[in-house]
């Protein structure tokens, strides 16, 4: 009994393809930042409207977190998941604005 062994698809080896996925990559990155730019939404959120695998959103938020582009506003329940989450946003003065409002 044989069992098959994992690799890497073939299409991946070919550098053409490389660049079509670091471009696929780069566009998923820049679809995420511009929509957090006007809106303020959790994970689940972001991938609901822009059809984002999920995980790759908590890749990129950790991402433009550390670059420092990307910012936890304020945590509680989301309003797809019904679970506790962060909300975030790429923009800046809408993390002022919320923060203005509690204070």
């Amino acid at each position: 009994m044989n069992k098959a062994i994992h690799t890497p698809a073939k299409s991946l080896t070919n550098t053409n393809d490389k660049d079509k996925l670091k471009t696929l990559f780069s566009t998923q990155l820049k679809t995420i930042f511009h929509y957090l730019q006007t809106n303020i939404s959790t994970a689940s959120m972001v991938s609901e409207a822009t059809g984002i695998p999920q995980k790759n959103i908590t890749r990129y938020k950790r991402d433009l977190e550390q670059q420092g582009l990307l910012f936890e506003v304020e945590k509680k329940l989301c309003k797809l998941t019904g679970f506790k989450a962060w909300y975030i946003s790429t923009n800046k003065d809408l993390l002022t604005s919320i923060t203005s409002k509690d204070e």
